[in-house]
C-alpha cells in the first residue's frame, strides 16, 4: 500500500495521494428502493461492509441484481446511503468528489468531439483553473500512457471499442485521482480486447498508484486485476465473501493461467456466487 505522498502533474490544484491506510471504508450500509410513492420499499443492500486500502485494488462480483453497482454510485457519491457510513479518504461521502475517477460500461464519449477532447473532460473538475498550454501537456501525457498519442484528432466513431474505453480510462486518469472506480468497463468487448485491456488498467494502477474498486461479473478478471475479491450475495445484496488473492499486482498472464491455486480460487468464488460455498476468506 502507499504510505507516502506522490506529486506527478506539478500543479497546484493536482491531487495528492493521501498517508490514510484505508482509501474507501464502507461501514453497515444498506440501501432501499420504491417504484412509486405508494409501493412498498425493497432492500437492494444491507449491512454491507469492507474497505478498499490506499493503492489497492479490489473487485465486486455477484449475481446480476446483487446491487454492486448501486454500491459504486454510492461509493462515487451519485446517489445516498440510508443507513450506515461510506468514508472516502477519511471524509464521509457528501456529493460527488473531484478526486474520484469513474469509468463506465459504456465509454461515454462525446462523438461530436476529437479523442483529445474528451480525454480534457477529465481536467473539468480540477479547481484553479489550468493554462491551455498545460491543459494539452497533461492531455498528450496521458494518451502516450495508454497508446493513443497517434489517435488525438480522431473522433470516436473513427476508433474501435476497445481503443474508445482506453479514451474512458484516460478521462478518469487524467487529474490524477486518489479512486479510480469501475463498473464493468470491459463487459461489452471480445475477449483478446478485454484480456489486452486488463494488462493496460493492471498498468496504469500501478503508475498512478490509486486505489480501485472494480464492479465485474467475470470471476477470472477479477482475480487477475485485484488482491481482494468481495463475494457480494443477492435478496438483499450482502456481503457474503472476501476473498485475498495471493501475490503482487499487477500479475504476469502467463504465471496467471498456468497457476493451479487461481483455478482453485476461481472455483470458491464460483461455489460462493451460487450459494454452494462457505462465507469468510478463502
Amino acid at each position: 500500500m502507499i504510505r507516502g505522498r506522490r506529486r506527478e502533474l506539478q500543479d497546484e490544484d493536482v491531487l495528492e495521494v493521501s498517508a490514510t491506510a484505508e482509501a474507501i471504508v464502507v461501514e453497515g450500509v444498506d440501501k432501499w428502493f420504491r417504484q412509486h410513492r405508494r409501493s412498498q420499499p425493497f432492500c437492494a443492500l444491507r449491512s454491507v461492509s469492507f474497505t478498499v486500502g490506499a493503492g489497492e485494488f479490489v473487485a465486486l462480483i455477484g449475481e446480476s441484481g446483487c446491487g454492486k453497482t448501486t454500491l459504486l454510485r454510492m461509493v462515487a457519491g451519485l446517489i445516498p446511503a440510508d443507513a450506515g457510513r461510506i468514508l472516502v479518504d477519511g471524509e464521509p461521502v457528501a456529493g460527488i468528489a473531484r478526486h474520484i475517477g469513474f469509468v463506465f460500461q459504456n465509454p461515454a464519449l462525446l462523438h461530436w468531439e476529437t479523442v483529445a477532447q474528451n480525454v480534457e473532460l477529465g481536467l473539468s473538475g480540477v479547481g484553479r483553473k489550468l493554462t491551455k498550454e498545460r491543459r494539452r501537456q497533461l492531455v498528450a501525457e496521458q494518451l502516450a500512457l495508454v497508446g493513443l498519442e497517434s489517435f488525438a484528432r480522431y473522433h470516436p466513431y473513427q476508433i474501435s471499442g476497445g481503443m474508445q474505453q482506453r479514451v474512458g480510462l484516460a478521462r478518469a486518469l487524467i487529474a490524477n485521482p486518489k479512486i479510480l472506480l469501475l463498473d464493468e468497463p470491459f463487459g461489452a468487448l471480445d475477449a483478446f480486447t478485454r484480456a489486452r485491456l486488463q494488462e493496460e488498467l493492471a498498468r496504469l494502477v500501478a503508475v498512478k498508484g490509486c486505489a480501485a474498486l472494480l464492479v465485474t461479473h467475470d470471476v477470472e478478471e477479477a482475480l487477475y486485476l485485484a488482491s481482494r475479491v468481495v463475494v457480494m450475495g443477492s435478496r438483499p445484496g450482502h456481503v457474503a465473501a472476501v476473498v485475498p488473492v495471493p501475490g503482487t499486482v499487477p500479475r504476469d498472464r502467463q504465471a496467471f493461467v498456468a497457476d493451479p491455486e487461481m483455478a482453485r480460487l476461481k472455483a470458491h468464488v464460483v461455489s460462493l456466487i451460487t450459494g454452494q460455498g462457505s462465507g469468510g476468506e478463502a
